[in-house]
């Protein structure tokens, strides 16, 4: 990203801390800024301070679901375009449906290819508008 352009900044809220590092490298390399929080709580307040331009969300978190951090972003920042998407081991359906229902635009489930975390990514920045 020599152009000129500042690099994406991407928010991880994920409480493995040996995949949220594996997932800064791979997306560092790939040319984004990130930021790791290991919970819901601590996430929030980074959300709040960088407003970065996509958050990566486990559902399964220490302190408070997913689930509720997706829904808090969404109320706290309603005017502001924040992709969310939600990285975790629930892979039933039923668990999908509730990420979407709580505000998830994108759901991958753990373990995930490389290629398809950044393909989505991809889309997402794509598809939303700049401030």
């Amino acid at each position: 990203m020599g152009d000129g352009v500042a690099p994406k900044e991407i928010l991880l809220i994920e409480d493995d801390l040996s995949l949220a590092e594996l997932i800064r490298l791979r997306l560092s390399s790939a040319g984004f800024q990130v930021h790791l929080a290991g919970e819901g709580q601590p996430g929030l307040k980074q959300a709040a301070e960088h407003r970065p331009d996509l958050v990566i969300l486990d559902l399964m978190l220490p302190d408070m679901s997913g689930y509720d951090v997706c829904r808090e972003l969404r109320r706290m920042y309603h005017r502001w375009q924040l992709p969310i998407l939600m990285l975790t081991a629930l892979g039933r359906p039923v668990d999908e449906l509730r990420g979407f229902a709580h505000g998830a635009d994108a759901y991958l489930t753990k373990p995930y290819e490389p290629d398809e975390l950044l393909s989505t990514i991809a889309t997402l920045l794509s598809e939303t508008p700049t401030s």
